[in-house]
């Protein structure tokens, strides 16, 4: 899976948002109901590495990998960076996403649930 085909995945989940802040943070943020369950980095010399939250076991085996690695500034909330997307299977890059989709669809609040609708991942 290219990036381009990983951003086209994140944008078709149900209440899926995308983002893009400029500077400083230079990143494509994708949301649900305002809660982050994935993003790429958009600016040089990290352009297009991708960012997902993960549960604590697979942050484990996932850091133990080479090619991910924690995210700089969030890895210590489980999240991890894919260097290059296209060095991961696809199947695994989207199983990624939708534990990280299921997991802030749960943050949201019942009504915001119910308006977006349950995710059929």
């Amino acid at each position: 899976m290219d990036v381009a085909a990983l951003k086209r995945h994140c944008r078709s989940l149900p209440g899926s948002v995308e983002e893009l802040h400029a500077p400083p943070a230079n990143i494509l943020v994708y949301a649900v109901g305002g809660k982050r369950f994935a993003y790429f980095k958009t600016s040089e010399p990290e352009r297009w590495r991708f960012s997902v939250k993960v549960s604590p076991e697979r942050f484990l085996e996932l850091t133990d990998q080479p090619g991910i690695k924690p995210a700089r500034w969030l890895g210590h909330h489980r999240w991890v960076t894919v260097v290059d997307v296209s060095s991961v299977p696809s199947a695994y890059l989207t199983e990624l996403v939708a534990w990280s989709y299921r997991h802030a669809f749960a943050r949201l609040t019942r009504r915001q649930r119910a308006d977006i609708g349950e995710p059929v991942l």
